[in-house]
């Protein structure tokens, strides 16, 4: 092991590694903290992990993001039952964590959005009448 480690030493493949040169980190805030490398990696690749509440929370709200930009209403129906699938579920349950915020959103509410926003878009398309 060595002499591979001394043989592409030799032949320059650690010369250009990133953070060559540069200090070692500093030492996780704790004593111990057998997730310090997981924690560094998800700050260095921009990555967050929310507890269960918020990311359903974050999900409902894209989701009916989705729904408004969906193309049919069958689409809308199917985006907006499955993540009110996903809300009972976590309504029925105690919380894993802070509260969710977030009630069922009303299907036929959002089919109705839905069609007020698509007349609103074919309205604002050039050449239209309105």
């Amino acid at each position: 092991m060595d002499k591979q480690i001394r043989d592409a030493q030799g032949r320059g493949e650690f010369d250009r590694l990133p953070g060559a040169g540069e200090p070692l980190p500093a030492e996780p805030e704790s004593a111990y903290d057998g997730l310090w490398w997981v924690k560094r990696k998800t700050a260095r690749e921009g990555l967050a992990v929310l507890p269960p509440a918020p990311a359903l929370r974050t999900e409902a709200e894209d989701a009916l993001a989705a729904a408004y930009a969906a193309p049919s209403e069958r689409v809308v129906r199917k985006i907006i039952g499955d993540v009110d699938v996903k809300i009972r579920d976590m309504m029925s349950k105690p919380p894993p964590g802070p509260p969710l915020g977030r009630k069922p959103y009303d299907v036929e509410e959002a089919v109705r959005e839905w069609h007020r926003r698509r007349a609103a878009a074919a309205r604002d398309l050039p050449g239209a009448h309105g």
